[in-house]
C-alpha cells in the first residue's frame, strides 16, 4: 500500500483546510455524474442515490481492531491469534480474505501457500489442499461468534458474494466491515447488501479532485467509512469526513504515541498489531491509567 510520492504533512494540512472552508456540505445534493464511482447523482434522489441510508454517527467508543488477529501476540491470521486478541481486550478483529477454488472464504495475508518456488495461489486450490492452520471465515465465526466487529480486507472482488453468504448464514452481516481501495467496487457492493459496513481503505494522496468532493461521492455511493494510515489523519480531516456521515478509521497505529494521537482525534476505529497497546491507550484516554 506504500507509495513513493507521499506529500509532505504541511501540504496535506493545507489541502484539508481548503476543503473544509471551500463548499457547504449540501453541495453533494447538486446534480452531477461521478465517473470515479460509476454512479449517477441526481437532485431528485432517484434509485441510483443512497439518500435513504441513515448517516453514520461517530461511535461512542473507538473499535480496537486486532490487525491480522494481533500478529504481535500469536501467529497472524490463525484462530489462536483471534481468540487471544479478544482475551487481551480487542473489540474488533481484522484479517485479509481470499476465496478457494471451491468457493470457501479463508483468512490469509498474501494468498500464497507453500515455500519459495513451490508457492501456489489460494484461488487455485481447493480447501482440502490448504494447510490446516489457515482458517475459513466460517471457522472464525464458529469460534468467536458473529457479534464481534470483523474487518476484512477483500483481496479478490469475485469473493464478495461468498463472503456475504457465509456472514449471512451466521447472522453476522451488521458486524461485517468490508475494506477495499477501489470506491467503484465498494459502490457496487452496496447493492448486494444494505447491512454490511463498507470501508474505503486508501491513502490521502490518492484522493484526487478535492477532498470535499471525494467525501461527498463516497457518501452518495453508500460507503460508510474511510480508512487511512495513521500519519494521514488530522483533526480537520476527521471533521470533514464526519460532515458527510463517514466514519473514520486509522491503520498501522503500532506505537503508543500513534495510538494516543488517533484516540485524541476520536476516530471510530484503530488497527494495530499490539492489542495491549491499543487497550492501554484507550484506558489512558478515559483516565484509567
Amino acid at each position: 500500500m506504500a507509495s513513493n510520492s507521499r506529500p509532505k504533512r504541511a501540504d496535506t494540512a493545507a489541502r484539508v483546510d481548503t476543503a473544509i472552508t471551500k463548499t457547504p456540505a449540501h453541495s453533494r445534493r447538486l446534480p452531477s455524474i461521478v465517473p470515479s464511482l460509476g454512479v449517477v447523482v441526481s437532485a431528485s434522489g432517484g434509485p441510483d442515490r443512497h439518500d435513504d441510508r441513515v448517516p453514520n454517527p461517530p461511535l461512542t467508543a473507538p473499535l480496537l481492531f486486532a490487525h491480522r488477529g494481533g500478529r504481535a501476540h500469536a501467529p497472524e491470521n490463525t484462530l489462536e491469534a483471534f481468540v487471544l486478541a479478544l482475551r487481551l481486550g480487542a473489540t474488533g478483529l481484522e484479517s485479509d480474505v481470499w476465496c478457494t477454488a471451491d468457493g470457501v472464504p479463508v483468512l490469509h495475508h498474501d494468498g500464497q501457500i507453500g515455500r519459495r518456488f513451490r508457492r501456489r495461489t489460494i484461488s487455485t486450490l481447493a480447501l482440502q489442499d490448504l494447510p490446516p492452520e489457515v482458517p475459513t471465515l466460517a471457522d472464525l465465526y464458529a469460534r468467536v461468534g458473529s457479534r464481534i466487529p470483523l474487518s476484512l480486507d477483500v483481496k479478490e472482488s469475485e469473493a464478495v458474494s461468498d463472503i456475504l453468504r457465509v456472514a449471512s448464514v451466521h447472522g453476522a452481516l451488521p458486524h461485517l466491515w468490508l475494506c477495499h481501495p477501489d470506491p467503484e467496487l465498494l459502490a457496487r457492493w452496496r447493492n448486494l447488501d444494505s447491512q454490511v459496513v463498507l470501508v474505503h481503505s486508501t491513502r490521502l494522496e490518492r484522493m484526487s479532485g478535492g477532498l470535499e468532493r471525494w467525501a461527498a461521492d463516497l457518501a452518495d455511493a453508500g460507503i460508510d467509512a474511510v480508512n487511512l494510515p495513521e500519519p494521514d489523519w488530522s483533526g480537520g480531516l476527521v471533521s470533514l469526513f464526519r460532515r458527510f456521515g463517514l466514519r473514520c478509521l486509522g491503520w498501522d497505529a503500532q506505537h503508543p504515541r500513534q495510538i494516543d494521537r488517533l484516540l485524541r482525534m476520536h476516530l471510530d476505529g484503530i488497527f494495530g498489531d499490539h492489542v495491549d497497546r491499543l487497550v492501554d491507550g484507550a484506558a489512558r484516554l478515559h483516565g484509567g491509567l
